[in-house]
């Protein structure tokens, strides 16, 4: 009988502090909805930029050169990093970023060296340079 009552008094104990916790790390209800999500906004890919991408993707996938991707949504700019493997750096990456849509646009292409492969304003055309097959040099 007195396990079950110190079982249950832990258990107690620990929802006591779950509660406490949850009141130490509420949000201020001052702003409104609307407000909050004005101060948060994130640069995404829509869906026919992601389905740009993702279609290379998919040929270089099934063709053994890229196997792994992520994607990464930051306040100033989305990135879709490409990996051959998970475990190592990216070997390119394709960014949007809003701020440079004026000037030099607001994608480009960078490989793993940081250089800027392709730069533009239209998605498909810089993606084309992913889409090149490379070629034999020397036998």
């Amino acid at each position: 009988m007195t396990d079950m009552n110190d079982n249950s008094s832990a258990t107690n104990r620990r929802y006591a502090n779950s509660a406490s916790s949850a009141q130490i790390h509420s949000f201020p209800t001052g702003k409104s909805a609307s407000a909050a999500k004005a101060n948060h906004k994130q640069v995404t890919f829509n869906r026919t930029e992601l389905d740009a991408i993702l279609r290379i993707y998919g040929f270089k996938v099934a063709s053994g050169e890229w196997r792994d991707y992520a994607i990464d949504h930051l306040k100033d700019r989305a990135v879709f990093s490409i990996f051959r493997r998970s475990s190592e750096m990216p070997m390119f990456y394709v960014e949007k970023d809003p701020a440079l849509t004026r000037k030099q646009g607001m994608y480009k292409v960078v490989a793993a060296s940081g250089h800027i492969m392709k730069r533009g304003h239209e998605l498909q055309q810089v993606l084309k340079v992913l889409e090149k097959p490379l070629k034999v040099v020397s036998k």
